[in-house]
């Protein structure tokens, strides 16, 4: 089985794997005519192309550079290209692949292009950004509690973020810190959070409520 043969069938699957916005096409540089390199193409909707049309302008400096070369082994240089975007003369917006296939010999024979309509997933990503973006950037999400004992350990756990220390290395002023930070967020608004906020950083309820009163 020729190697045209075996890309054909590589490009036919692709196409049915990925659907109607996935254009596959192959172009062969042995051709006498580079203008017209296009030899199959699944899904060529995508950039209104046929067979016998010709590379898009990246693809033909590739056959320029491939003809002024006279040995195989000065082609190494050429790489793979994976990941590109490319803009159509119409507007759509493509994420590209491109393989080069050699022969035997190392000479480059076929060219083997992906090319995937994005345009309409831009617009979804584009609507679900601005969707999905808080008014304050910076604000992080808030966990979702399943009771009120849960939201107190989860205040807790911020106010200790916010120190930035484990209780046993605080000292009284990082504990006052985030104990009206437990205050401002409305801890102690829970029942007998009070008793488990003083267990929880080693003081008294009298040193609890006046460290809430601090700078009051």
């Amino acid at each position: 089985m020729g190697r045209l043969t075996v890309l054909k069938q590589i490009a036919r699957d692709l196409a049915f794997q990925f659907g109607p916005e996935c254009e596959i096409v192959i172009h062969d540089l042995k051709t006498n005519d580079p203008e017209h390199s296009i030899v199959h193409i699944e899904n060529g909707h995508v950039t209104g192309r046929g067979i016998g049309d010709g590379p898009s302008n990246a693809v033909f400096d590739v056959i320029r550079h491939n003809n002024k070369k006279k040995k195989p082994e000065q082609e190494e240089e050429l790489k793979d290209h994976a990941g590109y975007l490319m803009k159509t003369a119409d507007g759509k917006i493509l994420k590209c692949s491109t393989s080069y296939i050699r022969d035997d010999d190392g000479s480059l024979h076929y060219v083997f292009g992906i090319n995937y309509d994005i345009t309409k997933l831009t617009m979804i990503e584009s609507a679900l950004h601005s969707l999905i973006t808080p008014v304050n950037k910076e604000e992080k999400p808030k966990e979702i509690t399943h009771s009120v004992n849960d939201l107190l350990d989860h205040l807790i756990e911020e106010s200790v973020a916010l120190v930035g220390k484990p209780v046993a290395l605080m000292n009284k002023e990082d504990k006052v810190t985030a104990i009206q930070f437990l205050n401002d967020s409305g801890a102690f608004l829970i029942t007998k959070s009070g008793d488990k906020v003083a267990n929880y950083f080693g003081i008294s309820k009298y040193t609890l409520y006046s460290y809430i009163d601090v700078n009051k």
